[in-house]
């Protein structure tokens, strides 16, 4: 059987308990965005995109100055390069993350 505390109504409202009725209990806190945008700029991964962008770049200048045929090797060349460097770029910032 459980022991019971009389306690008045004054000191009920001007007094704290003489037991606290709960414990406070440790949490785990846990983040809903896995990773900082700040990780994005790692040097690989924008020297990589920054080729990329500069071919691309370089293709439309040939176009404008009328040098189609060569224009077109690039054309080629990005159609290959273009899902190899994001989908290499990708799994690279997924294999050097620390999660």
């Amino acid at each position: 059987m459980r022991k019971s505390h009389y306690i008045t109504f004054r000191n009920f409202f001007h007094k704290p308990s003489f037991k606290p009725s709960t414990k406070p209990r440790p949490f785990n806190a846990y983040s809903f965005v896995p990773f900082s945008p700040v990780a994005l700029l790692d040097p690989t991964i924008l020297t990589v995109g920054g080729i990329v962008l500069g071919i691309a770049f370089i293709e439309q200048i040939l176009n404008r100055w009328g040098v189609i045929d060569l224009a077109d090797q690039f054309k080629k060349v990005m159609r290959f390069i273009l899902p190899v460097a994001f989908y290499g770029g990708l799994s690279y910032f997924f294999a050097t993350f620390m999660f």
